[in-house]
């Protein structure tokens, strides 16, 4: 890895944190971080997102968020087009790549359910439907003081796996 890359690898683990302390939503942190480190964007990718946070809807019963979001990027980047839509060899390296960040967050995480996740950094599980609960993960101990380091850990494993893909500036 360059001298280049390692300043992107760091800048999109900088502005995961970052976007997710100061705006929340990690699949929406998570592709902002990766689009701004690599000096992209699409819109419809990170508009798509909005619905992702926290397992799903805020549920906490779905996959990490950050996860997911990292996963589009990937997917809009080395996946299939419409054109392609019938031909399922066309999907195999994001399918890979996918895993491959799969593989790495579960070694670091133990899990990808946002629930389990939760647990594992606060000993508890959070429902963000309940005012009170959402208040105290905001405070000091709560997922504010976890989330922006986990979604900044997940850009830079997935800005690794898309330049060590090919992706080129």
């Amino acid at each position: 890895m360059n001298e280049m890359e390692e300043k992107v690898l760091e800048k999109a683990f900088e502005l995961g944190q970052k976007y997710e302390k100061k705006n929340t939503g990690c699949a929406q942190s998570v592709i902002a971080a990766l689009f701004d480190a690599l000096d992209i964007w699409n819109e419809d990718i990170f508009k798509s997102a909005s619905g992702l946070a926290d397992g799903l809807g805020l549920t906490g019963d779905g996959s990490c968020g950050a996860l997911v979001g990292a996963s589009m990027v990937i997917g809009f980047l080395f996946g299939r087009e419409r054109k392609d839509f019938g031909d399922i060899q066309k999907p195999i390296k994001s399918y890979m790549l996918v895993k491959q960040l799969h593989d790495q967050y579960i070694q670091e995480y133990g899990s990808c359910r946002c629930h389990d996740v939760q647990k594992t950094f606060t000993g508890k599980t959070w429902n963000m439907w309940n005012p009170e609960d959402l208040k105290n993960a905001m405070e000091p101990g709560g997922l504010l003081d976890h989330c922006p380091q986990l979604v900044g850990n997940v850009a830079r494993l997935a800005c690794k796996i898309i330049l060590d893909n090919g992706f080129t500036f």
